[in-house]
């Protein structure tokens, strides 16, 4: 019988980060899950409801901007899911430590560390400058007399393009992650996230780049059980939306991710 395997989330507090927790948690005969965070208090962005269940054995208080506890705590895992950063982007101090030290501090001690695997969070944020040009403007906007029949969808192979500090640290975290993979030999895989809600679009302008909880769980997941000779890949992390303008069939083609979900199913969505 295959042992569970040893799965580290970091930023486990946060709204992602604990829903991946719980989602691998909840599967003991698969893995063995653990959490990484700064704090053990939940983030701004969890939904006051939820209760955050994570055993105190199972936790551990890290600051990711620190090496030699980065490297203590991925010691002995098999995958860390990297979900870990500052996602305000209003502070540079803090997307340095965070974002730029604190990932590359996750990349080198996992090398380090024999980890096999990474699976990072990057963000549909490094593709916003597409965003803004016609026609994803105008699917971004739901002018749908403005949408042609056909349209050229945005791969994850396509130049990024950054329209903010915390896109560009997400960009930097895709080059990192390229650079540990082909100079080092780890397993490195990115999910651009998109617009994750309490599983509701958020109108009038975000029914283009949503995605629901349990689609970008889902994608992590996979990622997670990816074959072992997947060696470098960018997804998009993205529900199955009417108005998507990104590729999501290299995820599907990679790692069987089918999404479940489309924001217009959402009754308080109007089309």
């Amino acid at each position: 019988m295959t042992p569970p395997k040893k799965v580290l989330v970091t930023g486990a507090t946060g709204q992602i980060g604990y829903m991946t927790y719980k989602r691998l948690k909840e599967q003991p005969e698969k893995y063995d899950v653990y959490a990484l965070d700064y704090k053990s208090e939940p983030s701004v962005r969890v939904p006051q409801s939820w209760k955050l269940e994570i055993p105190t054995e199972k936790f551990m208080l890290c600051d990711i901007a620190n090496f030699e506890q980065v490297h203590q705590t991925v010691e002995g895992m098999d995958v860390v899911a990297h979900l870990a950063a500052d996602p305000s982007g209003e502070s540079w101090e803090s997307l340095l430590n965070n974002n730029i030290v604190g990932t590359y501090n996750v990349f080198e001690a996992c090398k380090t560390a024999g980890v096999k695997r990474i699976v990072a969070a990057s963000s549909i944020t490094v593709s916003q400058g597409h965003r803004e040009q016609e026609p994803y403007k105008a699917m971004m906007e739901r002018r749908h007399a403005d949408i042609p029949e056909e349209i050229e969808m945005i791969t994850p192979d396509i130049p990024a393009e950054p329209r903010s500090l915390y896109a560009a640290t997400k960009v930097w975290t895709e080059s990192l992650a390229r650079t540990y993979a082909y100079r080092h030999g780890l397993s490195c895989i990115c999910v651009r996230i998109g617009q994750v809600e309490r599983d509701r679009p958020r109108p009038p302008n975000g029914a283009d780049i949503y995605v629901s909880q349990q689609d970008i769980v889902q994608i992590f997941e996979r990622c997670i059980n990816a074959d072992k000779h997947l060696q470098f890949e960018i997804f998009y992390g993205m529900s199955n939306n009417d108005l998507r303008w990104v590729d999501i069939s290299n995820a599907r083609e990679k790692v069987g991710f089918v999404p479940e979900d489309r924001a217009e199913d959402h009754h308080d969505y109007d089309a």
